[in-house]
């Protein structure tokens, strides 16, 4: 089994983010993960909306914000287990993370931004 890479904190670039961000998809999950602070199975956030993402779209979707720098992931037997990175990040970008969350939550009145801009103590 290949190692999960995770971008040291001083090497996470702001438009990797804005990147992994800019598809509302990938945007869904991270919140969905901000919400729950860590998701023990991927297919806890495999439901965006009212359409599920298919396994091979969601691993893809799981590694561009990991190689964003926007979560850990971790092997535990079968399951990986997704943890933001929110506090590293913001950090290092003070006021990016919350700014992308709440005008996704404004944008698309969805519950899981709006818990994750209020768990951010932004929204």
């Amino acid at each position: 089994m290949r190692p999960l890479i995770h971008p040291a904190i001083e090497d996470i670039r702001p438009d990797a983010i804005l990147h992994a961000l800019s598809d509302p998809a990938r945007a869904a999950i991270f919140a969905t993960i901000m919400k729950a602070g860590c998701v023990d199975a991927c297919s806890a956030v495999a439901c965006v909306g009212d359409r599920v993402i298919p396994k091979s779209s969601l691993s893809n979707h799981i590694k561009i914000l990991r190689d964003a720098g926007l979560i850990r992931s971790e092997r535990h037997g079968v399951e990986v287990r997704n943890a933001p990175r929110w506090d590293e990040v913001e950090a290092r970008f003070p006021g990016l993370l919350p700014g992308i969350i709440n005008a996704y939550a404004v944008d698309l009145s969805n519950e899981s931004f709006a818990a994750a801009a209020a768990k951010s103590g932004q929204g």
